[in-house]
């Protein structure tokens, strides 16, 4: 079990990052949130996982403990995969995650690409006595809340950390919101994969 990997931030893309560790490149793959927060060429210790395949290792790093605890558990629920577990923190913090299973929230579930009413539904079953109470405040936990629209702030960080400029980062960021138009905001990974659409146009 690798618990996390500190190291200089080598580079970054829209899934993940790579983390050079004393010469190593590790490839950990990371929920938007998690990204934002790192900075290509600086020092980061991120928490990580490894799922171990027969034909892969993967390494899934989070933002901190909590995170990658909450991944874990929801794992163990049936047809919960490592994608869909890092999708399901990719639009919810653990928290919301927390109060979605604990108010059988099924509605809140079944906005993360991949989870249908009865796959909502059996999640609810079989995490209710395992994910525990919310620890935060009670505050809203959906990773793009309507206030202020954070997803804004997350996919430019995730475009300079590309290497875009912070002129170009905040235009696709300005194009992919009048897109939506008020629609449902999709999770962070799609804006930030829509923005890169629109810089690769210019």
């Amino acid at each position: 079990m690798i618990a996390f990997v500190s190291g200089r931030v080598a580079a970054a893309g829209p899934d993940g990052a790579v983390i050079d560790v004393h010469g190593v490149g590790l490839a950990v793959r990371c929920t938007p949130a998690t990204l934002a927060g790192l900075r290509v060429g600086e020092e980061a210790t991120v928490p990580t996982s490894l799922v171990v395949r027969e034909d892969s290792l993967t390494l899934f790093g989070f933002a901190d403990d909590d995170e990658r605890t909450v991944f874990e558990l929801l794992q163990t629920a049936s047809g919960v995969g490592p994608r869909l577990a890092l999708a399901m923190l990719a639009v919810h913090t653990p928290d919301a995650l927390r109060r979605a299973v604990a108010s059988e929230d099924v509605a809140a579930l079944t906005k993360v690409p991949g989870i249908g009413k009865k796959g909502a539904q059996r999640i609810v079953l079989e995490l209710k006595d395992r994910l525990g109470a919310p620890v935060g405040d009670g505050a809203a936990g959906v990773r793009a809340p309507a206030r202020a629209e954070p997803w804004r702030e997350q996919v430019q960080m995730g475009l300079i950390n590309l290497g875009w400029s912070a002129k170009d980062a905040d235009a696709a960021v300005d194009a992919v919101a009048a897109d939506l138009d008020g629609a449902e905001t999709p999770p962070v990974a799609t804006l930030l994969k829509s923005a890169l659409k629109k810089l690769s146009k210019h």
